[in-house]
């Protein structure tokens, strides 16, 4: 008896966008862009609303964009699982694939190509010190590898679950020892200058707050209501909370960044064009790697997805944190997630469609 067609390039193509996405992830671009127009349109009608927020700092920290910040990334701490890394056994060259890009060659290829693009070719369009300033940002995305987004991108692609967890837990420990090392050489080879106290300020309040909460608040919350309340219950009343600190995070940003956007509008489109291609350029690197060694297509595709996509949320937090909410560095990483989403969904359609190219042999799930 033969298949049904339909069934067959369903299974070929993966699940529907709209059935793995939820109503905000599936317009994150439009969200994003409405964010801007009210940010934009807040600092030109309203500017004492940003004034009166940026009063209130402590050791040149804004109080009001740290929470905002903290509210975006903590719900996603709070869903890494130390404990899978114990399954690293599993299909170590997936794991091998996924580190050696996203720790020794993705921050270095943005690197090179955001120089290329923004202190080279766009030199007649970008004055020399805003262009730095892109490039600062471009640099704070290329360290941090995807942390949420991508678990939506592996089961767009019929990725194995409990592998891509493994892959996002093991990315987010190294991140905690090697994002401030990378960010400080790759800034100080572009002759941008950041005091390590400041750096470590921001990696401690961005990245060592919310991962040692959410690590404890996961811990205590299982042990006391078990995992079902936590996947049920828990995660659903504090799940919404990310994009709301998102959205939020950006009007702020905008509202301060309002000048620099209507003055250089053209400045959107040069900073997307050397992101879009390290996105590609990363995503062939990982897949391509992945489909020679034989791993199979549901650890290979999940596993090009974390590194071409970025941890947004920390890069727009150590942005503002080490430049300022008015640097050309926070209006970078702003623009990579304007531009994450609909570059991501092309990828997980060319990932679907190259399917058939991995060998029979790898598409048995490795948790089997």
């Amino acid at each position: 008896m033969s298949a049904d067609p339909s069934t067959v390039q369903q299974r070929n193509e993966g699940p529907d966008i709209r059935e793995g996405m939820g109503f905000f992830e599936r317009y994150l671009s439009v969200w994003v862009a409405l964010a801007i127009a009210a940010g934009v349109a807040l600092g030109q009608f309203a500017p004492g609303v940003p004034a009166t927020l940026s009063q209130f700092e402590y050791a040149q920290v804004s109080i009001p964009v740290a929470i905002l910040i903290w509210a975006m990334i903590f719900p996603m701490m709070v869903q890494i699982d130390f404990s899978s890394i114990l399954g690293v056994r599993r299909q170590p060259k997936g794991l091998i694939i996924t580190t050696t890009v996203n720790w020794l060659i993705k921050p270095f290829t943005m690197f090179g190509i955001a120089w290329l693009f923004l202190i080279v070719l766009f030199k007649p369009l970008i004055a020399p010190d805003l262009a730095r300033e892109y490039l600062a940002g471009a640099i704070l995305l290329g360290a941090a590898p995807c942390t949420a987004m991508v678990f939506v991108w592996s089961y767009l692609t019929r990725g194995d679950p409990a592998y891509t967890l493994v892959q996002v837990s093991l990315n987010d420990l190294i991140m905690l020892f090697a994002f401030a090392p990378i960010v400080m050489l790759l800034l100080g080879l572009s002759s941008i200058s950041v005091p390590w106290a400041t750096m470590l300020l921001s990696v401690f309040m961005y990245i060592v707050i919310p991962l040692g909460a959410g690590y404890l608040t996961r811990v205590a919350v299982i042990r006391r209501r078990g995992r079902s309340w936590f996947d049920e219950r828990l995660m659903r009343r504090i799940g919404p909370i990310t994009p709301i600190g998102l959205i939020l995070t950006l009007i702020l940003l905008f509202a301060f960044q309002g000048e620099v956007i209507l003055n250089n509008p053209l400045h959107i489109v040069l900073i997307a064009i050397p992101l879009i291609v390290q996105t590609v350029l990363i995503f062939a690197i990982a897949y391509g790697w992945a489909q020679r060694w034989g791993v199979p297509h549901s650890i290979a595709a999940p596993g090009a997805m974390i590194g071409a996509s970025n941890f947004f949320e920390l890069a727009v937090a150590a942005a503002i944190g080490l430049f300022g909410v008015h640097s050309g560095a926070a209006l970078a990483t702003v623009v990579g997630v304007l531009v994450e989403v609909p570059l991501m969904l092309a990828l997980v359609k060319i990932a679907n469609r190259t399917r058939s190219r991995f060998a029979a042999v790898a598409e048995r799930p490795a948790t089997a």
